[in-house]
């Protein structure tokens, strides 16, 4: 397995993914539409692999154009990222989110089984699990019904790809992300949030920068160890080698073969640890306000890792600290 079309590359995970592709002896395909990225990304991740990459300025579900990748490319596998991701928007524009992050997945997946295209790394979410029953979460937790069509959307592509794998002899694995943070090491890329972000580490370095307003803490009533929500915050390059070890997997495994891993660090952080760890490794001080509850919120939501470090042979590597110092660089760069 050698070229690797990636959609939604140029993105936050995408683009961290297609540096460990190169450094790993991938040629990574970069499909992406530049609605959550730009241009400047691609120009810093050739910097960063020290080549040109091929990269298509266009929308996955454009089929036509996705036809002539893939029979110029000789796409031997793909890691899917190109879906919207607001758990927020999703409740709000139902449509949007199914239309693109269901449908469009569909018909991909259609696509690449006509073209000859068997091994798919997709890019899953710990929101399948719903509100849960117990912490850490292992692969065998029950999948209750989604708090949002964000992640209902993740069910249900789940579903369709491992029938399909079935079905049509593909191999493939669903990577349920916990909550990705941090930047590249170097500060060359990282996250670019569109508009205000509704995620915690994006929000805060942007406050912390005077970008935005302070920070508000929602809820410090929880059953928890100071009050507040419970994460399990994974940088993103770990996250992004454990696409590179999936593809490792599934060339070893059989046709039709399909699975599950969490992708965390198997520990769970408080927002208010995130926030005194943020300000005792940068020296900046965070700017926030205790608010009330929110609605929707989970408690507690980490890993269990144990099913990734046995199959994959992938673990964390990158602690809180280094995440959270390498995303303030990376806000730092963009000045």
């Amino acid at each position: 397995m050698k070229n690797i079309l990636v959609t939604g590359g140029a993105g936050y995970i995408g683009s961290h993914t297609v540096v460990e592709l190169v450094a790993a002896g991938y040629n990574p395909i970069i499909l992406d539409n530049f609605v959550n990225s730009k241009n400047m990304i691609v120009e810093r991740l050739e910097k960063l692999t020290k080549r040109s990459l091929a990269v298509y300025k266009q929308d996955y579900q454009d089929i036509k154009k996705l036809k002539v990748i893939l029979e110029k490319e000789k796409i031997d596998g793909v890691i899917h990222f190109a879906a919207h991701k607001s758990v927020a928007e999703s409740v709000t524009k139902p449509y949007k989110y199914y239309e693109n992050n269901v449908v469009g997945f569909l018909e991909l997946l259609n696509e690449l089984q006509k073209s000859g295209v068997h091994n798919i790394v997709f890019s899953s979410s710990c929101t399948v699990y719903g509100q849960p029953d117990e912490v850490p979460i292992t692969e065998s937790s029950p999948i209750k019904k989604a708090n949002s069509p964000y992640g209902a959307a993740k069910q249900m592509c789940e579903a369709i790809l491992e029938d399909m794998t079935s079905a049509h002899g593909m191999r493939s694995l669903s990577l349920r992300y916990f909550n990705a943070i941090g930047a590249h090491p170097t500060g060359m890329i990282g996250e670019l949030p569109i508009g205000a972000p509704t995620y915690l580490v994006p929000y805060l370095t942007q406050a912390v920068a005077g970008k935005l307003p302070e920070l508000v803490v929602h809820g410090s009533d929880y059953p928890t160890k100071d009050g507040t929500c419970v994460r399990d915050y994974v940088h993103v390059v770990d996250l992004a080698r454990a696409h590179i070890k999936a593809l490792e997997f599934l060339q070893k495994q059989p046709l039709s073969t399909y699975g599950t891993y969490n992708i965390g660090t198997g520990q769970g952080s408080s927002v208010l640890e995130v926030i005194k760890t943020f300000q005792r490794v940068t020296g900046k001080k965070v700017p926030y306000a205790i608010g009330p509850r929110r609605a929707g919120d989970v408690m507690s939501v980490y890993a269990s890792t144990d099913s990734a470090l046995r199959s994959l042979d992938w673990k964390a590597q990158f602690s809180l600290e280094d995440a959270l110092r390498d995303a303030w660089n990376w806000q730092e760069s963009l000045k």
